[in-house]
This record gives C-alpha cells, sequence and structure tokens, in this order.
C-alpha cells in the first residue's frame, strides 16, 4: 500500500508534526518559502497540505492539486486559503480551534496590564533616556468590573484569571446558560448592559454580521462618564476602528488594547499610533507551546481522516452531491429553513433541541439532515465557523442537549419533520413536510396548522383575532411600499389568538416594525430572513 504524501509548507513545530512523520503510512515532506508557481509544481503528488499563515492556498493551487484531499491550518484563522475552490474540489479544510486557547487568553490578559499600567510608554520614555514617573499613573485591575463579550473556551479562561485579580465578571453571550453564568459567578447582561457596567471589556467572539461592529459607537455612548479600556485579541472588525478612535479622543474610551485590525497589518495609522493605545502584530497565538498545539491537533487530524475517516475540525463540508442519500435530498432545504426560521422566532438561543422525523423518512440515516439543521440555527452566532461536519461538536460546547425521534408514521404526511427549540419557558415549535406538486412546505408553528411555502422575506405577527386588523396591517405594510406576496390567516378560536403570515417582495423597515406593534391587539412582529 502507497503511503499518504503530506506536504508542510509553512514553519510548524517540529515536535507538533513527529506523530505524523513517524507513522507508517505516511511521508512527510518539508518545503517552506515556496512561491505559488513552485507549489502548483509540485502540489499534484500530495493527499494533504499544511500552512500557517505565510502560504495562501489559492484556487490556481488547488486547481492543479490533482490528489489534495486535505488542508489543514495549524491555526484558527483560514483566510489564506480559498475554502470555496476547496469545496467545490471536494477538498476538505481543517483548522485547530483550540490550541491557541491558553495563549490567547493569556495575551488578553498581558494586554489588559500592560494597557492599565502604561506599561508601554513608560518603557518607551524611560529606554529613551527620560524619567517620568508622574507621567504614568495607573489603574488597579481589583474591585473592577471586567465585560466579556463572547463567553466561549477564552472568554471563560479570561473570566477565570480575571478573579484572580479581584474583578467582577459581567459578560454576554447569546448561548450562556443561567446555571453555568451562576455556577462560575458570572452576571449575565445584554451588550447594552455592559456597556454600561464595564470598567475593562474585552471581546472573544467569531467576526459574524452579528458581532461586527459590536464595541461601537452606540456602545461607547453607553458607557460609564468614567470611561472605559477596551481590549481586542479576538478579530479585527469586532471593534469599530473608527468609532473607537472618536471615542479615545473624546476621553470616553481611556485605553484601548489591539492585537487584531480591519487590515493587517493596519493602515489606520491614526489608532495605530494613539497615546493611549497599546498594540502588538496579532501575536494572540504566538506562543512556543500554541505553536506546537496547534501542529499536533492538526497531525491528529489528518491521521484520523485518512485512517479512519473521521474529521473533528473542518471549517467547510463534503459535497452535498457525495453524502446525501437521494431520498434525503428533498430534505436538506428543509432543515436548513428550518434552522433560520427557527433561531429567529427566539428571544434567545436554545437549551435544548427536539427533532422528530416521522414516516418514511424515519428508516433513512438522518444525521444528515441533523447536522444541517443545526448548522443554520448556529449560523448566526458562528457564521462560517460552523458546518455539518463540526455543528454537533459546537453543540456540545455551548451545553445544549438535543434528541432525535423517529417513527415509522406520520399522521396525514408521507413524511414530517418537527423541530422544538426550549429555553426556559420560550418554547418554538415548526413542523414541515413535502407536499406532491407544492414541494416543501411549512405546516405548523406551535399550535397554528398553516401550509405555507418558506420564501426570502416573511412577516409573522401574533396578534388577537378582531375585525379589520388584517386590512390595518396590509394598508400600513402598502403605505410603508412593502409588497406582499403571500398572506395566510391561523387561529385557534374565534376572536381569540390568531396568527397572519406574509410572504413579502422585500423586508420591512424598522420603522415599519415599530408601526406594526402599535396596532391594536398586536402581541408579537417577527421578521424573517430565509437564505437558499
Amino acid at each position: 500500500m502507497s503511503k499518504h504524501k503530506v506536504i508542510v509548507l509553512d514553519p510548524v513545530s517540529q515536535e507538533g508534526i513527529q506523530a505524523l512523520i513517524d507513522h507508517d503510512d505516511f511521508e512527510v515532506t518539508r518545503q517552506e518559502g515556496l512561491t505559488e508557481a513552485q507549489i502548483i509544481d509540485i502540489i499534484h503528488d500530495f493527499d494533504a497540505v499544511i500552512v500557517r499563515s505565510q502560504t495562501t492556498v489559492t484556487k490556481r493551487i488547488i486547481q492543479h492539486a490533482k490528489n489534495l484531499k486535505m488542508i489543514a491550518r495549524a491555526g484558527v484563522g483560514v483566510d489564506n486559503i480559498d475554502i470555496d475552490a476547496a469545496t467545490k474540489h471536494g477538498v476538505i479544510v481543517v483548522n485547530a480551534p483550540e490550541g491557541n486557547t491558553i495563549s490567547a487568553t493569556e495575551h488578553t490578559l498581558a494586554m489588559m496590564l500592560s494597557m492599565a499600567r502604561d506599561i508601554p510608554e513608560a518603557y518607551k520614555e524611560l529606554t529613551g533616556g527620560t524619567w517620568n514617573r508622574s507621567a504614568h499613573k495607573g489603574v488597579e485591575l481589583y474591585g473592577k468590573t471586567l465585560g466579556i463579550i463572547g463567553a466561549g473556551k477564552i472568554g471563560f479562561g479570561v473570566a477565570r484569571r480575571a478573579k484572580s485579580f479581584g474583578m467582577k465578571i459581567v459578560a454576554f453571550d447569546p448561548y450562556l446558560s443561567d446555571e453555568k453564568a451562576r455556577d462560575n459567578e458570572i452576571t449575565k447582561m445584554e451588550v447594552d448592559e455592559v456597556a454600561a457596567a464595564a470598567d475593562f471589556v474585552t471581546v472573544h467572539t467569531p467576526l459574524t454580521p452579528q458581532t461586527k461592529g459590536i464595541i461601537g459607537a452606540d456602545f461607547f455612548r453607553r458607557c460609564k462618564k468614567e470611561g472605559i479600556y477596551v481590549i481586542n485579541v479576538a478579530r479585527g472588525g469586532i471593534v469599530d476602528e473608527d468609532a473607537l478612535l472618536e471615542a479615545l479622543d473624546a476621553g470616553i474610551v481611556k485605553g484601548a488594547a489591539l492585537d487584531v485590525f480591519v487590515t493587517e497589518p493596519p493602515e489606520n495609522t491614526a489608532l495605530l499610533n494613539h497615546r493611549r493605545t497599546v498594540v502588538t502584530p496579532h501575536l494572540g497565538a504566538s506562543t512556543t507551546e500554541a505553536q506546537q498545539k496547534v501542529a499536533v491537533s492538526v497531525s491528529k487530524e489528518i491521521i484520523e481522516y485518512f485512517i479512519d475517516n473521521k474529521i473533528t475540525h473542518a471549517v467547510n463540508a463534503p459535497r452535498v452531491s457525495s453524502s446525501v442519500n437521494e431520498e434525503l435530498k428533498p430534505y436538506m432545504s428543509i432543515v436548513k429553513h428550518l434552522g433560520q426560521f427557527g433561531i429567529q422566532l427566539l428571544d434567545a438561543p436554545p437549551q435544548e433541541i427536539k427533532l422528530k422525523y416521522h414516516g418514511d423518512i424515519a428508516v433513512d440515516d438522518t444525521s444528515i439532515l441533523t447536522r444541517t439543521f443545526v448548522t443554520h440555527l448556529l449560523e448566526p452566532h458562528f457564521g462560517e465557523e460552523v458546518n455539518i461536519i463540526n455543528a454537533l461538536y459546537y453543540l456540545n460546547e455551548l451545553d445544549v442537549t438535543y434528541k432525535v425521534e423517529k417513527k415509522a408514521k406520520a399522521d396525514g404526511y408521507t413524511n414530517y419533520l418537527e423541530i422544538e427549540l426550549i429555553n426556559g419557558n420560550e418554547h418554538v415549535t415548526l413542523g414541515a413536510s413535502t407536499i406532491p406538486g407544492y414541494g416543501e412546505r411549512l405546516v405548523k408553528i406551535n399550535d397554528y396548522p398553516i401550509d405555507f411555502k418558506p420564501e426570502e422575506n416573511i412577516l409573522i405577527i401574533e396578534h388577537t383575532d378582531r375585525p379589520g386588523i388584517i386590512g390595518e396591517l396590509g394598508a400600513l405594510l402598502g403605505e410603508h411600499q412593502v409588497n406582499i406576496a403571500s398572506m395566510q390567516l391561523a387561529r385557534l378560536s374565534k376572536e381569540g389568538d390568531a396568527m397572519v403570515l406574509f410572504t413579502l417582495d422585500n423586508p420591512p423597515a424598522e420603522e415599519t416594525h415599530r408601526k406594526i406593534e402599535d396596532i391594536m391587539n398586536i402581541h408579537k412582529v417577527h421578521t424573517i430572513q430565509l437564505k437558499n
């Protein structure tokens, strides 16, 4: 049997890949500092490639890599890999999301302490020949409140260490349970509450549309009048750099410690050179131990994939055509929409998930449907980091439980899928099926029986049934230039609770949303947007 050939294109810890080197089924080659053309000349011979951040794995490289099955990034970010090209060519991309946890945690504390005690400026002056103690008065961490945006592994690591300094911890994370917060002496808050309470704030989330600029002008307007200190060792863009610069100049932000930037190397020289900023060139994972850990992680990933066909930390998904049974293909769109739909109906992310597969579909292996549903449920929180390979891993990390029920009989349907999302007293139930001649249909929302095809823009309004309310809604939408494509009314009893669903040509603006809420007998308004 021929060996699996692996090429290492960037400086990677030798100790970290030793298990791969010593494995009888692998042949490892190290060639660093190659140009794209040089890589193209040799890449066709290899089954796997390991990179860090120096080498960019381009579309052209992937197109010439006829035998390539895996690209392993010895680190977290995969910005230097063409994920779309890899996915198109059936190449799995993996990373090492846990290898830098300790290093990023410790770097956050190092940045916070350096900023609090003005160490960089004091060092600069003293080594320049100036002894000026009075110019570098710092602040203590003891007794201060640390706000954490994103309470994952790194966020929790920072919290534990900050508590040893005598800091109080408040945190925002939509998946942080009350029990976990209580057990770790953390006060759960919304983002605006963190802004009002914190003396220091640090961010530890992925960069997604929901987290981009989450520390920005609105956040700074809510801060204590005494000011706040900001730390970002996560991703550039989570902190709005322009708003941060304005807040520094205005004295709202008393100090900023930044390891990551929107553009790297950073182009915002005014922010970079500001008197009250402490900056480092993306060093969060730059420790000897972290580099060894990420190398060990990707080596293990490569061995497990080629020997046991097991993948843990993929950042892209296999092509559907090679992994989905023909009978399940019609349901891939349904579970995707159920995930997107359900998370938008909840006020807070679920702590428990129940999935039901009833009818003919119950005899199939539905694991890929479950993974697809969870992927799209978690997508607003994790962005492109979550996929069908790692979705259940992330669910476990968030302490969200899930249960799958299968029954061979589906009342009234050949096939029926139902999901229930539970968070404390909040429950959302969605039922769906495929109907011959009509395709994908949503047939249940909570206790309401319905029948409509999911579309891109959906408006759901819960209300008390009364004469004229539908006319008022239609008139208001028309007044705001929102065109109705279809409408369905569901109710539980005459003049009782009811629900109206509109599919729209364009999403309503926030002002429209607010005016709908002001209509008499309207209880709740949900604006749902689905992606294909």
